[in-house]
C-alpha cells in the first residue's frame, strides 16, 4: 500500500529521503512520526527491490490514487524499469454499479476478473506523462498543471481529470474557497449539523470520491479558526462535533465576501505554499489556476 494523501500538505521537489521526512512530519502531526517514516522507508525499499521483475499496479480513478500513481511511475522510471514490465489495473467505473466508488465495492469474482478485463501494459508515453505530472505537482508554482489537465492518454486516462480536481483545491477567484471548502460550507448551510453529516454530504458531490473524513474535518477546522470564522465549531472537528455556519460564512458562500481576503491562507497544494492574500487562485471562468493579482502582468 502506498498510503500517502498527496493532495494534502507539502509535496516539495526534494530528494526522496527528504520527501519522506517532510511527509512523515505532516501526516503524523505530534505523534507516530517514526512509525510513518518507517512505513515509507519499507514501502520505497519494496518498490526498489523488485526492479528486475514485473509490477502490477492496482489503482482507482480518483485524485487520491492518481497522485500516488504519478509518484510510483516516476520512481520506477528512475529505477530504469522498462514500461513493458509494468501493468496497470485502473478503473473508474464497473458494469452494474451506478455510482462506482472504488475497488472495495467489488466482490471476489469481480476482482478476480479485472486482470483479464482491465489490465493494460504501460507505454513509454504514459510513463513520461506520469513523470511530468509528478513534476507539476511538486513545482513551487502551479503553471505546469494546465498541461497535465490538457493531456490525453489511453493508458493514464484518469490522470488529467485528477489534476483538474487538484487545481480546484486552490482558492477560487469567486470567493476564496477551495472546492472542498465550498462544498463543506454549503453542506452546513444546507442543514448538516455535525462534522460527520457535512463530510458525507460534501463527499456525495464529488464525481469520484477521494476525500477522507480526517481531511474534511481538517478543512472544517480551518474554516472555524480564521480571524473571521466561516463556521461555528469546537475544534478539532470530529464526526459528532456540532457545526453551524456564521454570517460571514453565508456572505462568502454567496460570493459577497472573500475567504482569503478575510482570513489570509496558510496551506500547501503540492509544492506550492499558499500563504497570505496574494496567492494563486482557481478561476472558474477559464477553468485553470491563475497567478495572484499582484503578479499578473509582471514580466
Amino acid at each position: 500500500m502506498w498510503r500517502d494523501v498527496l493532495h494534502e500538505g507539502p509535496v516539495p521537489d526534494v530528494p526522496d529521503d527528504e520527501l519522506r521526512e517532510v511527509r512523515a512530519r505532516f501526516l503524523s502531526g505530534a505523534g507516530a512520526e517514526d512509525i510513518v517514516r518507517r512505513g515509507f522507508q519499507e514501502r520505497d525499499a519494496a518498490l526498489a527491490a523488485a526492479r528486475d521483475g514485473e509490477y502490477v499496479l492496482w489503482f482507482e480513478a480518483d485524485l487520491y490514487d492518481q497522485l500516488q500513481l504519478a509518484q510510483i511511475l516516476d520512481r520506477l522510471a528512475r529505477l530504469e524499469v522498462a514500461p513493458e514490465r509494468i501493468t496497470l489495473i485502473c478503473i473508474g467505473e464497473h458494469l452494474g454499479i451506478a455510482r462506482f466508488g472504488g475497488l472495495g465495492e467489488l466482490d471476489v469474482p469481480q476482482l478476480a476478473a479485472l486482470p483479464r478485463r482491465a489490465a493494460v501494459p504501460l507505454s513509454a508515453e504514459a510513463v513520461a506523462l506520469a513523470q511530468r505530472a509528478w513534476a507539476a505537482l511538486r513545482a513551487p508554482d502551479p503553471s505546469g498543471l494546465a498541461a497535465i489537465v490538457g493531456a490525453r492518454s489511453p493508458v493514464l486516462r484518469f490522470m488529467p481529470e485528477a489534476f483538474d480536481r487538484l487545481g480546484r483545491e486552490y482558492p477560487s477567484t469567486r470567493d476564496g474557497l477551495s472546492l472542498t471548502e465550498r462544498r463543506l460550507l454549503a453542506a452546513v448551510a444546507g442543514g448538516a449539523t455535525s462534522g460527520g453529516q457535512a463530510f458525507v454530504r460534501a463527499a456525495s458531490r464529488e464525481t469520484r470520491p477521494f476525500l477522507g473524513d480526517t481531511w474534511a474535518y481538517a478543512a472544517m477546522d480551518r474554516l472555524s479558526r480564521g480571524s473571521v470564522p466561516l463556521l461555528h465549531a469546537v475544534t478539532p472537528v470530529r464526526r459528532t462535533t456540532p457545526v453551524s455556519i456564521t454570517d460571514a460564512g453565508r456572505r462568502v458562500l454567496a460570493g459577497e465576501a472573500d475567504h482569503v481576503e478575510l482570513n489570509r491562507v496558510d496551506r500547501w497544494v503540492g509544492g506550492v505554499h499558499l500563504v497570505g492574500r496574494d496567492v494563486p487562485r482557481f478561476d472558474e471562468g477559464v477553468e485553470a489556476v491563475v497567478r495572484p493579482p499582484a503578479l499578473r502582468g509582471a514580466s
